[in-house]
């Protein structure tokens, strides 16, 4: 007798269960990364792996609220309640909007993403570059910038995907520097790593995601903060759950700018909120520590007639229109189009001799400060490369920020 649930496929429209049982079937004695594996259309994101590192700057009042801290305690407290506040739009949009998990587009070379929040309230504009820097594995690269209040955000992510009973599991490769230019001019960095995912529901054709294991957060000033990410179990737990801990530096901040050493953390925290990424959490007394119930802000992109040909959206448009309409033929024929078209690329850059030139980062092997901060949890791996932006945000995005908010 099979052991296979009898609602299989439940979530799987009637036109795709054929692709969709050989998918899962191909994955299931797939034994390398999975994620350059061809993917049944219904189960395709209409947008492209470039335009997810927006999702870090959709609460641009809780990014700005960092720079305005009182002290460095606060100001890594303020990290923390952001980061944990851009886990929703990351991770659950598809499900919210599509009905469940959507896997993303796989980015061209070079394939770019330009876009900016503006000033509300005196929060500062925001402006967001990104770059796909490799196709093999697939790296993306982003920086994003609120020069009004000293803040820039640069890091990188890419995926390594394998299967093991009927889960994905995704550990994302790369990580995040956020630096604060404080009032007297001084600069504070806080290292963000990526939490691991785990993709549930693939038999039945309605993926979500889980977030498993633990990430951190380490500031130059010798604040940290470990997050532990608890999903729903097969018996217990609730969704998306988390718990975090806030650890106060040893010794003292100016012992450690003096010796230019890092402390050995404390054991006890002085702070740990308790809730879900996806709704609200609360500190240990009770007060509100994170609350995304409420709405995002989205990003704003110039129209797909005045982008560059080589612009996520401009670039997928009619692979989107396909995905959004359900027209799979149209998403198929175009997505093979554009794929084909890069493989050429290659081709011919390898026949001249000549490789593609990245328009706005540079890879560095070692980045001294996911080396240095990372200390404070052990950091596994003990160093990892990093992608830098060359070009400035000014030669790419025009301002849109009035003068008044400039002065």
């Amino acid at each position: 007798m099979s052991s296979e649930p009898s609602d299989a496929g439940a979530g799987v429209p009637q036109s795709q269960r054929t692709s969709w049982t050989q998918f899962v079937k191909a994955i299931a004695s797939f034994s390398g990364d999975l994620y350059n594996m061809t993917a049944p259309p219904f189960i395709l994101s209409p947008v492209s792996l470039t335009e997810y590192p927006s999702y870090w700057g959709e609460r641009p009042s809780l990014f700005a609220a960092i720079a305005d801290a009182p002290n460095e305690e606060e100001r890594h407290v303020r990290v923390l309640k952001w980061f944990i506040s851009t886990l929703k739009g990351q991770y659950t949009t598809r499900n919210d909007q599509m009905g469940s998990e959507k896997k993303p587009l796989n980015p061209a070379l070079g394939e770019l993403f330009y876009g900016h929040w503006p000033s509300v309230a005196g929060s500062g504009e925001q402006t967001l570059v990104v770059e796909q820097v490799s196709h093999h594995p697939p790296i993306t690269a982003y920086i994003i910038e609120n020069k009004s209040k000293g803040l820039v955000l640069q890091g990188h992510n890419a995926q390594k995907t394998s299967f093991s009973s009927s889960t994905l599991n995704v550990k994302q490769v790369g990580h995040a520097l956020l630096t604060v230019t404080l009032p007297s001019g001084a600069t504070e960095t806080h290292l963000i790593t990526l939490p691991k995912l785990r993709i549930e529901g693939i038999w039945y054709g309605s993926p979500y995601v889980e977030l498993t294991e633990n990430s951190y957060i380490a500031s130059s000033s010798g604040y940290y903060s470990m997050i532990e990410y608890k999903g729903k179990g097969y018996f217990t737990g609730k969704s998306h759950s988390f718990k975090a801990f806030v650890y106060p530096p040893l010794p003292s901040p100016a012992s450690v700018a003096a010796s230019g050493e890092l402390p050995t953390p404390s054991t006890t925290p002085k702070y740990v909120a308790e809730g879900t990424w996806t709704a609200t959490s609360k500190l240990k007394d009770g007060r509100i520590f994170t609350d995304v119930t409420g709405p995002r802000t989205e990003i704003i992109v110039s129209d797909i007639s005045e982008q560059d040909p080589m612009e996520t959206r401009r670039l997928w448009s009619e692979v989107s229109k396909g995905i959004r309409t359900g027209d799979f033929d149209l998403a198929s024929r175009e997505k093979t189009k554009i794929e084909n078209a890069e493989r050429q690329k290659r081709r011919d850059e390898a026949v001249a001799g000549t490789p593609w030139k990245l328009q706005h980062f540079v890879r560095i092997e070692s980045d001294p400060e996911y080396a240095r901060l990372g200390k404070l949890f052990k950091a596994n791996p003990p160093t990892e490369d990093a992608w830098v932006c060359i070009r400035p945000e000014s030669q790419i995005l025009p301002s849109t920020e009035p003068d008044e908010e400039k002065n």
